[in-house]
């Protein structure tokens, strides 16, 4: 398969184009930093330099088509204040869904956050967050010529994998390994039975395969 992924350079996906790069897929990683490209070569990935706060959908397609699946997972980070809230978390999420429809590649897998909701109330950052998040995967939801699945990870931690996890469409609180996320992103794009679904994911007791296989009705 080849796989595209917005964010290239952030910790889930590094994470994630190590594993496919390993697997034997091709994937390319979309990136702002020319200098990032380095990072992404090393986990076996090609470097796509392209701003999602400034692009036209239709640059984003160019490097979309022929691809098998897209993956967002672009943030604007926690230090960043509300503006790009808007202009990452939201505007850059629905540029790429639209740049996906436009490349004609169905196979649309969304990172997303536990909590997201378009009617989250609250000005805080972290409010205006999951606002954004929210209206985000409300947008990719409505776009009948994609398949999409959106995956909302409970706190993310830096502690080792554990290859074992809870993935419902609602688990409730927890965390979830970084490394564990990658893993089940990993075998959604693979697994299109997971089409129109909004899946949760925190730690638990299931093998991420069977987790995955669980909820794709297999």
């Amino acid at each position: 398969m080849r796989i595209v992924i917005a964010g290239g350079h952030g910790q889930i996906a590094l994470r994630l184009e190590r594993l496919l790069s390993a697997r034997g897929d091709e994937v390319a990683g979309i990136i702002r930093k020319a200098e990032q490209s380095d990072d992404l070569r090393a986990v076996g990935a090609e470097p796509v330099v392209l701003d999602l706060e400034s692009a036209s959908a239709e640059e984003v397609a160019a490097h979309l088509r022929g691809a098998d699946a897209a993956v967002f997972a672009a943030g604007a980070g926690p230090g960043s204040g509300t503006a790009r809230k808007g202009t990452v978390d939201k505007g850059a999420a629905v540029l790429f869904a639209n740049a996906a429809v436009s490349a004609g590649v169905r196979r649309f897998v969304m990172v997303s956050s536990m909590g997201a909701d378009p009617a989250h109330k609250g000005d805080d950052v972290f409010d205006v967050y999951l606002r954004a998040k929210g209206e985000a995967d409300a947008h990719v939801t409505r776009q009948a010529a994609l398949d999409w699945t959106i995956l909302r990870p409970g706190a993310l931690t830096d502690d080792a994998g554990t290859g074992l996890v809870r993935l419902e469409a609602h688990t409730g609180r927890g965390p979830i390994p970084r490394d564990d996320v990658a893993a089940v992103l990993a075998e959604l794009v693979d697994t299109s039975a997971t089409a129109g679904l909004t899946l949760e994911l925190i730690s638990g007791s299931t093998p991420v395969s069977v987790a995955v296989k669980s909820v794709a009705g297999n």
